[in-house]
């Protein structure tokens, strides 16, 4: 199995829930050894957030952490240390002047008090790369604030968007402010890294889930920027592009993605009526939002009565973009997950199962790899204590006699 391109790269985690946790598993799967440190006892708090929970080698019983946890804590190691002792604050500054990274989503100021805020860790290993997520960033009006995705979804006008046309504010299914400023987060880091590399001088970076929220809002935020358009919601409709969006078909729904003007006049052709695609009404795409309703009534008559998967395939065929609207159920018997390997299985010395989403980016040469199940609260305290600060046994079981660190049962 390859090592992966961040081999050797040292990543202290004090992160938790899911933007933090999201950016470090990226990292993780590139190779780069990501130590968990946890709360003893009760550890990241999704591990909680459940049911569903991780079953049993038999699949009846419930025995150990929540989907949500295991979907965002792969490939890392878990130390279990009492931030709160001196001794635990000073454990993980002894780890940090070790470290190439750390991320942490601690509130503005809440890490000064142990000594682990970016200062005084910089004072000590310079070459530090200190990535702190917040809500709402390091300065600012609302700083002080804690901060969740869904409210930086609401703030950052992401659910004024999201919607039925003439129904109220709806927030993504998934977290996707957090998931973006995990991704941003692990764009900063690696660029961060690699001025570190080069010049041994660490920094931090302050990003926040509203910023992300924002810059996230991509063309919609530009129509405001460029046009003074304020968008609203639209349900399944494209803001400017025309078709574009869901119908209702004999069997269900579908979407049908037209593009650009090209792939209108091949719609057309496929369902019958060329002559659509020379109408003045519709032969741009600026006419076609013009006359959005008419278009998309046309094209919602023509589809009513023909059988979905059966019309996506004529679409597919004469380059029309199309697809089923699928259940997360229908996503995972969809042909497309076994053969791009979308789902990874580790099988754990019980016999336990878990299985993970995959990275989706296919690297020929430095693939991500998958070396370690999920971890269980301070699975690896006296593994990654003796390897990272070579402390031996008995300073080790004097730390667990403190109630400093904790290490998991066998």
């Amino acid at each position: 199995m390859s090592e992966g391109p961040l081999a050797g790269v040292k990543v202290l985690d004090l992160s938790r829930v899911l933007a933090g946790p999201w950016s470090t598993q990226i990292l993780a799967d590139f190779g780069a050894d990501v130590i968990k440190i946890e709360v003893p006892g009760k550890g990241d708090d999704t591990r909680a957030w459940g049911p569903p929970f991780l079953r049993g080698a038999d699949g009846e019983d419930e025995i150990g952490e929540s989907a949500y946890y295991l979907s965002c804590n792969r490939n890392k190691r878990s130390v279990a240390i009492n931030l709160a002792d001196p001794a635990g604050a000073a454990l993980i500054r002894e780890l940090a002047a070790k470290a190439d990274i750390v991320v942490e989503n601690f509130k503005v100021g809440g890490l000064a008090k142990y000594g682990l805020d970016y200062p005084a860790l910089a004072a000590i290993n310079p070459r530090l790369v200190y990535c702190s997520i917040t809500g709402f960033g390091q300065t600012g009006p609302y700083a002080d604030r804690g901060g969740y995705d869904f409210v930086a979804q609401g703030m950052g006008g992401f659910m004024s968007i999201t919607g039925e046309e003439k129904g109220g504010p709806l927030r993504a299914g998934v977290a996707m402010a957090d998931l973006s400023t995990g991704m941003y987060a692990t764009v900063s880091i690696l660029a961060a890294l690699r001025h570190a590399e080069r010049t041994g001088v660490g920094q931090q970076i302050d990003i926040s889930l509203l910023d992300t929220q924002i810059a996230m809002l991509a063309n919609q935020a530009m129509n405001w920027l460029v046009g003074g358009v304020v968008p609203g919601r639209l349900g399944n409709r494209h803001p400017t592009v025309v078709p574009y969006k869901t119908f209702t078909v004999a069997d269900g729904i579908i979407i049908i993605a037209v593009g650009n003007d090209g792939q209108f006049r091949q719609l057309c052709q496929e369902l019958g009526v060329p002559e659509l695609g020379t109408d003045p009404r519709f032969v741009t795409s600026r006419a076609r939002l013009i006359n959005r309703d008419a278009i998309e009534a046309i094209v919602q008559d023509l589809v009513k009565d023909l059988h979905g998967h059966a019309l996506i395939d004529r679409l597919a065929a004469c380059g029309v973009p199309a697809g089923p609207v699928n259940t997360i159920r229908e996503v995972f018997e969809d042909p497309f997950v076994e053969a791009r390997g979308t789902v990874h299985r580790f099988v754990r010395e019980d016999g336990v199962e878990i299985p993970t989403v995959a990275f989706p980016g296919k690297l020929s040469a430095t693939p991500a790899t998958y070396r370690h199940q999920p971890p269980q609260v301070g699975e690896h305290s006296r593994e990654i204590l003796a390897d990272w600060l070579d402390l031996d046994a008995e300073r080790l079981a004097t730390l667990e006699q403190q109630g400093t660190i904790a290490q998991r049962a066998d």
